[in-house]
């Protein structure tokens, strides 16, 4: 049975009726991938309205969570939380093929939260707008170092004459 499973048997067919959870849950596989992702084991903390309306079950509110990544400047470890604003209708019946369904009097809310946090994670994190990155030649951190330089390169078209320069001297 998935930890993502709410029983709605109080609710369904009994439109105007509500009723308000909030729960921890426990990640049993990681979300997301590359830089910043949801790792396996987190926990996101869910405060939730079940509705019961005419088509089914409306869930509205939100989740908050935490990932862990890495600045896609300058690598640095970074840890981001994660909010996220939910509203799904779970249908007593399929009348389109996405709709989600209220299967055995009870919700699966796992495809709505991991299609949420996934979609809310950042693409190319940063740890701070200000981030320098790293010196593309060493790669050094260059918040370390703001006023790091390398010697200007010489363009290689003019390396013979560099060996003509030292053919004159000898």
């Amino acid at each position: 049975m998935s930890n993502f499973l709410v029983p709605v048997h109080d609710l369904m067919h009994r439109a105007g009726t509500m009723r308000e959870i909030s729960s921890m849950i426990k990640l049993e596989h990681s979300l997301g991938a590359g830089l910043a992702q949801v790792a396996k084991d987190t926990e996101i903390d869910l405060e939730l309205r079940l509705e019961s309306v005419h088509e089914g079950i409306y869930v509205s509110g939100g989740l908050e969570t935490k990932a862990r990544g890495e600045c896609s400047r300058c690598l640095e470890p970074l840890s981001m939380p994660i909010k996220v604003d939910i509203q799904e209708l779970f249908a007593y019946s399929l009348e389109v093929e996405d709709d989600l369904l209220v299967q055995d009097e009870q919700i699966d809310l796992e495809q709505v939260i991991v299609d949420s946090v996934v979609l809310n994670l950042p693409f190319t994190p940063i740890c701070s707008e200000d981030c320098l990155g790293l010196c593309p030649e060493c790669g050094l951190k260059m918040n370390d170092d703001p006023d790091h330089a390398h010697e200007a390169p010489i363009d290689s078209r003019w390396n013979e004459l560099k060996n003509f320069s030292k053919e004159s001297d000898s």
